[in-house]
C-alpha cells in the first residue's frame, strides 16, 4: 500500500513552492526604490498598498530565511538576526552592523527579505 500521507505532503510541498514563485514574482515590480524609501521613513505604520502587499507577504512563516531584530543594548543598541530553525537555539547574529533605533534595524531586516525575493 502506498503512503497516501507522504504523497499529500509532497504534493501540498510542490503546490506552496509554485505559490511561493508565483508571488515573488509579482512582488518583484512593486519593489521599487520608491516603495523603499516609503519603507525606511516609517518602517512600522500605515503604508502604501503595494508596500503592504509585499508586507503581507513577508509576513509568511513559511519564507527559506527568517529574520528578526535583536536588542543588544536596551534602547540603543538593534542588531539583525537569522533564525536558525531549531527549537531552543539563538538566533545568529548576521553581520557586524548594529543600529541605534529599532526603526532603522526594522529597514535592514526589510532589505535583506528585498534581496531574498529578488534572488530566488
Amino acid at each position: 500500500m502506498a503512503d497516501t500521507n507522504g504523497a499529500a505532503a509532497d504534493r501540498g510541498r510542490i503546490a506552496f513552492a509554485r505559490w511561493d514563485k508565483r508571488m515573488r514574482e509579482s512582488l518583484r515590480p512593486l519593489l521599487t526604490k520608491k516603495i523603499i524609501a516609503e519603507h525606511k521613513r516609517d518602517p512600522i505604520g500605515i503604508h502604501s498598498d503595494a508596500l503592504d502587499r509585499v508586507l503581507n507577504y513577508l509576513r509568511r512563516p513559511n519564507l527559506l530565511e527568517r529574520y528578526v531584530i535583536v536588542c543588544t543594548r536596551p534602547f540603543k543598541q538593534w542588531r539583525v538576526a537569522r533564525m536558525t530553525g531549531v527549537a531552543g537555539e539563538a538566533p545568529a547574529v548576521v553581520d557586524d552592523r548594529s543600529y541605534n533605533s529599532e526603526a532603522k534595524a526594522a529597514h535592514a531586516v526589510f532589505l535583506k527579505y528585498v534581496e531574498q525575493i529578488m534572488r530566488d
